[in-house]
């Protein structure tokens, strides 16, 4: 008669790691569930490990196993190797952020816009001989482009980032990469504008 058992080779390696650790004093074990440091059980068939202190064992050395029959569905899913239902989740919190991502640069198009029309605005106004910008008009201006770079530089509450641009220079960089030769689209100038329209707002929150 022979054991025809496909996982024998996995258990013997289990066994012998259990045992090894016993050996060694890293594995509390006992009798009849009742913990004894006594070397006459190593070869008893009564020998027996408490499941907290296996468990323990198990989630020192081998992190990455997790049976059933000791950690819970809870814990397997949130240990540190992917497995499917982990997996899972994280396909759909990317399809969450490609739509949140979405929506943003729809949102930095628009105020990219926005932005191109008060800059030549800003630039074209003074050099009317008709009309001249207010102090409102310019306090105007300054407030909705300070709240463009709060919002451009910005994180969700959940800590999502609002656009892509980590720094007021990235901002710079793209909007004379895609207006370069507009009125008012040179670094100095934008530059300018962006230090005083965020002095402004931090003077209205301070």
């Amino acid at each position: 008669m022979t054991l025809d058992f496909p996982g024998w080779t996995e258990l013997r390696l289990c066994t012998e790691r259990i045992y090894d650790a016993i050996f060694n004093g890293e594995l509390p074990y006992g009798c009849n569930g009742i913990t004894q440091n006594d070397k006459v059980l190593w070869d008893s068939p009564d020998l027996t490990i408490r499941h907290v202190d296996l468990k323990r064992w198990m989630r020192d050395q081998y992190p990455e196993q997790r049976p059933a029959f000791l950690f819970s569905r809870r814990e397997r899913i949130a240990h540190p190797i992917i497995t499917l239902e982990t997996g899972q989740a994280m396909l759909v919190e990317r399809k969450a952020l490609k739509a949140e991502l979405k929506q943003c640069r729809r949102q930095l198009e628009m105020l990219q816009k926005q932005h191109h029309v008060l800059s030549n605005q800003i630039e074209v106004t003074p050099a009317c001989n008709e009309y001249s910008i207010t102090n409102r008009a310019e306090s105007t201006y300054q407030h909705i482009i300070g709240g463009m770079l709060d919002l451009m530089l910005g994180q969700s509450p959940a800590g999502t980032p609002y656009s892509c641009f980590k720094t007021q220079e990235a901002i710079v960089s793209a909007l004379i990469a895609h207006h370069d030769g507009v009125m008012g689209i040179t670094e100095r100038t934008l530059n300018g504008k962006f230090a005083q329209a965020r002095r402004r707002m931090r003077s209205l929150t301070a």
